[in-house]
C-alpha cells in the first residue's frame, strides 16, 4: 500500500499539482524569497538553507539552497546566483534550479528606495523510474512481483523559467511582490500531456522597530507573508524579536483557510555569521503523523570598504 501511495503521489507532483517548495526562515534566504533582494545588503552575502519538511513520513520533501549576491557601483545595482535541489519521496522526483539575478536600485527621496529584480532560471526535472510502481505489477496474493507494462517516458526534463520582483523600503518599513514562473513553462515528462507549471505570487510587508533605549540593535519586527499558487495560497503572521546576539521568533501560518503550522525559530547572529533553526509545530490533520518541519540556515554577511556613491542597505530580519 505504501508503495501504490508513494506512486501515486508522484505521479500527482509530476502531472498538474506542482508546487514550489517553501523555506520558513524565508529571510534567511532572500533571493529565493525576491529577487529584488539581489544586492540589498550591499556588501557581499552568502545564505545556505536546509528543509526537511514532515520526517516521520518517509522521504518526503528535502530542499537544499545556496545563495551569494552583492551591490556593484558599475552595473547600478546587484547580482545574485541561487541553486536550489529539492528531493521527493527519497529522490524519486528531484528538481534542481540555477538561477542568475539581477536587481536595479532607485533612490526616490533620502527616506525611500525601491529595487527591481529580474531572474532567469535553468530547470532541471529527473524521475528515478525503478522507485516507481505501477497497478499491473500488482499479484492478489503475492504483492509486486510482475513487471510493468508501462512505457518509460524521458526521464529528464529540462526548461528555462523567469521571474521579477519588487522591493520598496524606508528606514522602518519595507515590503515587496514578487512574480515566479512567468511563463508557466511545460514541465511534463509526456510530451502528449501539458503540464504548465503554475504561476506563483508572493507579497510581504514587515517593520522593524527599535526597542526603547537599546544600544545593541535590539529591535522587535512584525510580518506578512502571502503566497498563492494555481488554487493554493498561504498565510504567514507572525513577529521577531532580536536582542543581541540572539533572534526569536513565533509564527503562525495557514494554507487555504485552515490551520497549517505554528513555527517556532531561534537564531544567533555573532560577527559575520549567523544560524538559525526553527521548527513547524504540525496544526493540520497531518499532525500526529508528520513529525512537523524542521530547518537550518547560516549565512555570512561580509564587510566591505564604503563607496563614494550613496547606497542605502535594506533594514529587515535576516531569518
Amino acid at each position: 500500500m505504501k508503495k501504490i501511495l508513494l506512486g501515486i503521489f508522484v505521479c500527482i507532483s509530476v502531472s498538474c499539482l506542482a508546487q514550489d517548495p517553501e523555506f520558513t526562515q524565508f529571510y534567511a534566504n532572500p533571493l529565493y524569497l525576491n529577487p529584488a533582494f539581489a544586492g540589498s545588503a550591499r556588501c557581499p552575502r552568502l545564505s545556505l538553507n536546509y528543509r526537511n519538511q514532515w520526517p516521520s513520513i518517509q522521504g518526503t520533501f528535502v530542499t537544499y539552497s545556496a545563495s551569494y549576491d552583492q551591490h556593484i557601483d558599475a552595473i547600478g545595482g546587484g547580482l545574485g546566483l541561487l541553486v536550489l535541489n529539492d528531493q521527493q519521496g527519497q529522490g524519486t522526483l528531484t528538481t534542481t534550479n540555477i538561477s542568475a539575478i539581477y536587481s536595479y536600485q532607485l533612490t526616490v527621496t533620502r527616506e525611500f528606495s525601491i529595487m527591481m529584480g529580474f531572474q532567469g532560471t535553468y530547470v532541471q526535472n529527473s524521475v528515478d523510474w525503478s522507485k516507481l510502481t505501477f497497478g499491473d505489477q500488482i499479484d492478489p496474493r503475492y504483492g509486486f512481483i510482475y513487471n510493468t507494462r508501462e512505457i518509460q517516458p524521458s526521464t529528464n526534463k529540462s526548461l528555462v523559467d523567469f521571474s521579477a520582483g519588487i522591493l520598496a523600503y524606508s528606514n522602518v518599513i519595507y515590503g515587496g511582490v514578487a512574480v515566479n514562473h512567468i511563463t508557466q513553462p511545460d514541465e511534463a515528462f509526456y510530451t502528449r500531456v501539458a503540464s504548465p507549471l503554475p504561476m506563483k505570487i508572493t507579497g510581504h510587508i514587515g517593520a522593524m522597530l527599535p526597542l526603547e533605549d537599546s544600544r545593541d540593535g535590539s529591535y522587535l519586527s512584525p510580518n506578512i507573508l502571502y503566497q498563492q499558487q494555481q488554487d493554493f495560497r498561504q498565510l504567514n503572521i507572525g513577529m521577531y524579536l532580536a536582542k543581541s546576539p540572539l533572534v526569536g521568533g513565533l509564527w503562525y501560518r495557514t494554507d487555504n483557510r485552515t490551520g497549517d503550522a505554528i513555527i517556532i525559530l531561534i537564531g544567533l547572529q555573532q560577527g559575520v555569521f549567523k544560524f538559525g533553526y526553527s521548527y513547524d509545530v504540525t496544526v493540520s490533520k497531518l499532525a500526529s503523523v508528520s513529525g512537523g518541519s524542521h530547518e537550518l540556515s547560516m549565512g555570512m554577511q561580509f564587510t566591505c570598504h564604503p563607496k563614494r556613491k550613496r547606497f542605502r542597505p535594506v533594514k529587515c530580519p535576516t531569518f
